[in-house]
């Protein structure tokens, strides 16, 4: 199984694949290949809850094409607790920004055509 298809296996689970250095422990998201901090291309596979609090967004209401069923809709940016990871998708139903406030508790519910969906908690 490549990566990107545990990536979105672990998504529909709600869940988060991440990669920890085996030399010096660092977290990163899957998609990396080198080390930040030390530079290694050792990793072990990591799977996180995929829970936190909304970092920042952007709200949607004029859709890329194929998007436009789905409006409005927020872009997330969602701060993974106990992690210095931060994963980003789709949140639907969000029209104005008191519909979600920065810091609001959130977590991913599944994948689709859409990429990672986040729910509020």
């Amino acid at each position: 199984m490549t990566v990107k298809e545990q990536l979105i296996e672990n998504a529909k689970r709600g869940k988060v694949l991440a990669h920890k250095c085996t030399s010096c422990g660092l977290l990163h998201l899957s998609t990396v290949y080198f080390c930040q901090k030390c530079g290694s291309k050792g990793f072990e596979d990591a799977i996180l809850d995929g829970t936190g609090s909304v970092a920042t967004y952007t709200i949607i209401t004029v859709a890329p094409a194929g998007f436009e069923k789905y409006t409005p809709y927020a872009f997330v940016v969602l701060q993974l607790d106990n992690t210095n990871l931060r994963i980003s998708g789709f949140m639907a139903g969000i029209a104005t920004p008191a519909d979600l406030p920065v810091g609001t508790r959130a977590k991913i519910t599944g994948f689709d055509e859409r990429g990672i969906i986040i729910e509020k908690q």
